[in-house]
């Protein structure tokens, strides 16, 4: 739930990714509602608004006199991290140690954004699911794949919400050999907020991944959505070259302490 105005979401939202992201502590303080309103440039009546939701969502706890700190939720366990520069091997290991909720399965003409990144025909069909996958009983990612029907007829709508989507399309004869894949940010929408549990418009993180098999057949389009309350993406970079050349570089197969 988002509060009324866009002034006071605007508050809301800047104060609820703080603390999702650790600028804000478990226990700390936030600053009074004076110099929030100041540094917003709002009413204080605003900032109640913005802090009231906060304090309905479990995020702060308030009290007269005292203020309002930051109080520890389920939410706030450590992200699930994943090393950029090995992403892919990552992500298929995550479908073992975590769970799907199947959320739709159809068969139908694909989005012409996915016919345009897999190279498929206007006529040609394919299976669209959504999944959101859940760690320790909290959701973190909302997934929609699209796979050609004519792969996709191999595995039930059972098997796709009980096994990850590499090994089915493995165990439907695809050789895959590589991937393309982007990050961005968006905000969650009505459907995509109710499914992740957060509030409409919170900023999520955004990976559109295309996967070809050895004969650069697109066999695979995946749109995901992630909070990044419950999901970071680390790399790790180191600094080649000499002199005037000298540049950083992701670190191939290298992982930091917090990598994964």
């Amino acid at each position: 739930m988002l509060p009324e105005g866009a002034k006071a979401r605007r508050v809301y939202l800047s104060l609820r990714d703080q603390i999702a992201d650790g600028q804000l502590g478990v226990g700390e303080s936030l600053p009074g509602e004076q110099r929030l309103a100041e540094s917003f440039g709002v009413s204080r009546v605003t900032v109640r608004r913005a802090l009231d939701v906060l304090a309905d969502s479990g995020l702060i706890v308030r009290r007269a006199g005292s203020g309002s700190t930051v109080r520890r939720t389920d939410q706030q366990e450590k992200p699930v991290a994943m090393d950029f520069t090995t992403l892919m091997p990552q992500l298929a290991e995550m479908g073992q140690s975590t769970t799907a909720r199947l959320l739709s399965f159809s068969y139908g003409p694909a989005p012409e954004f996915v016919t345009r990144a897999m190279d498929l025909s206007k006529q040609e069909k394919v299976q669209i699911a959504t999944r959101v996958r859940i760690a320790e009983n909290a959701p973190f990612s909302h997934l929609t794949t699209y796979v050609p029907a004519s792969i996709a007829q191999n595995y039930s709508e059972d098997d796709l919400a009980t096994t990850p989507l590499f090994k089915l399309l493995e165990r439907s004869g695809v050789q895959i050999k590589e991937a393309h894949q982007s990050v961005s940010a968006t905000l969650a929408g009505p459907d995509v907020a109710e499914a992740l549990g957060v509030a409409v418009g919170s900023a999520l993180l955004s990976l559109k991944r295309v996967v070809r098999d050895v004969d650069n057949n697109g066999v695979e389009y995946l749109s995901a959505l992630y909070r990044p309350d419950m999901f970071r993406l680390d790399m790790s970079l180191s600094r080649v070259g000499s002199g005037n050349t000298r540049h950083w570089e992701p670190a191939i197969g290298q992982h930091d302490d917090g990598g994964a």
